[in-house]
């Protein structure tokens, strides 16, 4: 069994892990009613359609 010849340092594992919990970059699409960006998959807030249908009743 293979066993580690020395003992990594907290400054070599904390930069060996440094990129794994980088936030991503949230990714924005344009709505088709109204032409505001927002998340894919998710109610516009804007004009209030998800997916081709009025959902929720805005006051504008």
């Amino acid at each position: 069994m293979a066993v580690p010849a020395r003992r990594v340092s907290k400054a070599r594992r904390d930069s060996r892990r440094s990129s794994v919990w980088k936030m991503q970059q949230v990714e924005l699409v344009a709505c088709p009613q109204c032409g505001e960006l927002k998340r894919p998959h998710r109610l516009c807030v804007e004009c209030g359609y998800y997916n081709g249908r009025k959902v929720v009743s805005t006051e504008k």
